[in-house]
C-alpha cells in the first residue's frame, strides 16, 4: 500500500492551481475586456475588473450593429455557420468511418490491407500538402461559399477509420457467427451489433471532431468570400482591422467569447462519455 505524503499532496495541488490560473487568466481578461467601452479596452492600464456594457457589446456582437473597419456581419449568423460546419464533418466523418472500418474488417475483398493502409497513410499528408488541389476541385464544382464546400473536403478521416477498426477486430467472433445464425445480414449485424458497441467511441470522436470542424480556419479563409458564409473564427480575424483603422476590441473580445461558448458545452455535457470512449476497455 503506497502511503499519501501530505507535502506531495500540498505541492501537487498548488501546481494544478497555478496551471488553472495560468490558463483560465487570458479567458477572464477577455470576458473582462468585453464588458467595458473600447476607449476603456485600449487605455493603460485596462480595468480587470467587469464593467457595466456587457450587453450592450454582446448584442451588438451577436445583431452586427457596430461601425468598425472590419467586417460587421452579424456574429450569430457566423455561430450558426460554424455549428453547421461542425456538426456536418463531425457527423459525417464518424458515419464515413464506421462505415469504412466496418468494410474491412468483415469484408473479404481484394487489396483489402493495401486500402486500409492507402488510408492509413493519408495521416501523414498535412493538410497544406494537398489544399491547393482540393481547393481547384471545389472551384471548378462552384461549391465556393457553400456548407458543401466548407464541409465535404474534410469529411474523410483516417484517425477515426484506425480507431473502429482497431475495436471491430476485438469483438469475438462467436458474436459474429450468432448473429449469422440468427439470420442477421451484414447491414442488420452493423446496425444492432457494432453500432449500439461503438456509442462510447462515437461520443468520444464526436465531441474532438466537432471542435476540429468549429476552429478550422485555414480551410474556411480559402474557400468564403461572402460574409454570410464567413465561421465565427475567420469573422474574429475580420473585425481586426489593419494599419491606423480603429478595431472595436470590446466587440472583438465580445465575439470570442461567444465562440468559445458551444465547444465548451459539448465538452461539458458530453465529458462522461468523451471520458468513456477514450479509457472504457469493457466492450
Amino acid at each position: 500500500m503506497i502511503e499519501r505524503n501530505r507535502w506531495l499532496d500540498v505541492l501537487s495541488h498548488a501546481v494544478l492551481i497555478v496551471g488553472v490560473v495560468v490558463v483560465a487568466f487570458p479567458v477572464y481578461v477577455t470576458f473582462v475586456a468585453s464588458t467595458h467601452t473600447m476607449q476603456e479596452v485600449v487605455q493603460a492600464p485596462m480595468p480587470l475588473w467587469p464593467g457595466s456594457h456587457a450587453w450592450e457589446n454582446y448584442t451588438t456582437a451577436l445583431l452586427g450593429d457596430r461601425s468598425g473597419s472590419g467586417t460587421t456581419a452579424a456574429v450569430g449568423r457566423m455561430m450558426m455557420v460554424s455549428l453547421i460546419t461542425a456538426l456536418v464533418i463531425a457527423l459525417a466523418k464518424i458515419s464515413m468511418s464506421l462505415l469504412s472500418a466496418f468494410a474491412i474488417v468483415y469484408f473479404k475483398f481484394p487489396c483489402r490491407m493495401a486500402i486500409f493502409w492507402a488510408i492509413f497513410m493519408t495521416l501523414m499528408l498535412p493538410v497544406e500538402v494537398r489544399i491547393g488541389p482540393t481547393y481547384q476541385v471545389v472551384a471548378d464544382l462552384g461549391l465556393l461559399n457553400s456548407y458543401a464546400g466548407l464541409t465535404v473536403p474534410l469529411v474523410a478521416s483516417a484517425t477515426a477509420t484506425f480507431l473502429f477498426r482497431q475495436f471491430f477486430l476485438t469483438i469475438p467472433d462467436e458474436l459474429v457467427e450468432a448473429a449469422r445464425m440468427d439470420g442477421a445480414g451484414p447491414m442488420r449485424f452493423f446496425k444492432d451489433v457494432l453500432v449500439p458497441l461503438s456509442t462510447s467511441s462515437m461520443a468520444a470522436l464526436f465531441v474532438i471532431q466537432f471542435i476540429y470542424g468549429w476552429n478550422q480556419y485555414l480551410w474556411p479563409l480559402l474557400v468564403t468570400t461572402e460574409e454570410s458564409m464567413y465561421p465565427v473564427v475567420i469573422g474574429i480575424k475580420r473585425m481586426i482591422s489593419g494599419g491606423d483603422a480603429q478595431t472595436e476590441w470590446n466587440i472583438v473580445m465580445a465575439t470570442a467569447m461567444l465562440a468559445m461558448l458551444p465547444p465548451a458545452l459539448v465538452v461539458i455535457l458530453m465529458q462522461k462519455w468523451f471520458v468513456k470512449g477514450l479509457v472504457d476497455t469493457e466492450k
